[in-house]
């Protein structure tokens, strides 16, 4: 079987660009090229380049060449029939089993128990990612209904939620919800809020005629005006046989015109 060989990691000065690689036609060598800039996101640039030199069904969009803007690097979704999106998310996917390989992740997720932001921060110090890379991580594999939204200059930039938890109502690039704690003047930068109740249908779709879950909010502020907005989704308590007998003799006299 023919060797293939990463040759070396080079600078990459290319505006708009993150990450790149260079590579022959038979995908024997290559050279990833990474963006100078903080070290666990130059990390995971690299570990993605290194995704597309291994996936030998990822075709790069000029011959010989990838370039990766920084949207390419946060994509966990593509569009339906978008080959181009479909092998950016499976260089994320990649990149995130490198960096954070699942039995060393679960076994780090076993120190943590009731959600909380800190076990984010934690995580992504021990691991040397970015804090979006161990939010993703982190609803993945913990055991609770979490979402963490990603917030800046006051709007939902992206989400991050487990399979469990319900689809977030607030669009990307709507406004976070007004009352939501996220607004709350008390907060201090790179310092993790308390964890607060919340109406739960300030993020997700309510039911009519359904007792609402219980939602929990915390906020993390970072620099640039950019925020992390963890959500937990407790179950709904089960009615009691008393509370069930007063809900429907309430609901008798409302539709039969009693009062």
């Amino acid at each position: 079987m023919p060797s293939v060989a990463i040759l070396r990691i080079d600078d990459l000065d290319a505006d708009g660009f993150e990450g790149g690689l260079a590579t022959d036609a038979k995908r024997s060598e290559g050279i990833i090229l990474a963006k100078r800039g903080g070290e666990p996101r130059r990390r995971f640039t690299i570990a993605h380049e290194l995704g597309h030199f291994l996936m030998a069904h990822h075709v790069p969009d000029q011959p010989g060449r990838f370039l990766c803007k920084s949207s390419d690097l946060l994509r966990v979704q593509a569009k339906e029939g978008d080959q181009r999106q479909r092998r950016e998310v499976e260089a994320n996917r990649f990149a995130a089993l490198v960096l954070m390989p699942p039995h060393l992740l679960r076994g780090a997720m076993a120190a943590f128990r009731e959600p909380d932001l800190h076990h984010v921060l934690t995580l992504a110090r021990d691991f040397a990612v970015g804090r979006e890379t161990a939010a993703r991580a982190y609803v993945q594999y913990h055991p609770e209904r979490i979402a963490i939204v990603v917030a800046g200059n006051g709007r939902v930039q992206r989400c991050y939620r487990s399979l469990s938890f319900p689809a977030i109502v607030c669009a990307g690039g709507s406004p976070v919800p007004l009352h939501s704690l996220y607004h709350s003047s008390s907060h201090r930068p790179n310092i993790a809020s308390d964890i607060a109740v919340c109406s739960a249908d300030l993020w997700i779709d309510v039911k009519r005629d359904l007792r609402a879950p219980a939602l929990y909010e915390q906020v993390y502020l970072q620099q640039n005006g950019f925020a992390m907005i963890m959500l937990c989704l407790k179950p709904v308590p089960e009615e009691s046989a008393e509370e069930r007998r007063l809900e429907e003799g309430w609901r008798h006299r409302f539709h039969s015109g009693r009062r």
